[in-house]
């Protein structure tokens, strides 16, 4: 089981990890905070000081179609904050 997805990057993160060293990832949806901490510190070889999680709820959609009523949702997705001690970073674009 992975337990990190992938980093999230949008403005509001990335505005985060400019000003209080926090940065963001999806992360497995039955993953807890110790394995969390845990896999950010192997993957980028920082000291983690604290983790804060968000389980995200699916988005449901209705749509009305010719062939009729259309329902849809997205999945359900957890989030992971992850402040690092002072002085560390994680450059997020050095792999691309």
């Amino acid at each position: 089981m992975s337990i990190l997805i992938k980093p999230i990057i949008t403005e509001k993160a990335t505005t985060k990890s400019e000003l209080n060293n926090c940065f963001t990832f999806q992360v497995n949806t039955k993953a807890n905070k110790v394995e969390i901490k845990k896999a950010v510190e192997a993957a980028y070889g920082v000291s983690v000081e604290k983790v804060r999680t968000i389980n995200v709820r699916p988005d449901r959609s209705t749509k009305f179609t010719k062939t009729g009523v259309q329902h849809g949702k997205t999945n359900a997705v957890k989030k992971a904050i992850v402040q690092l001690a002072e002085g560390e970073e994680i450059d997020l674009y050095a792999n691309m």
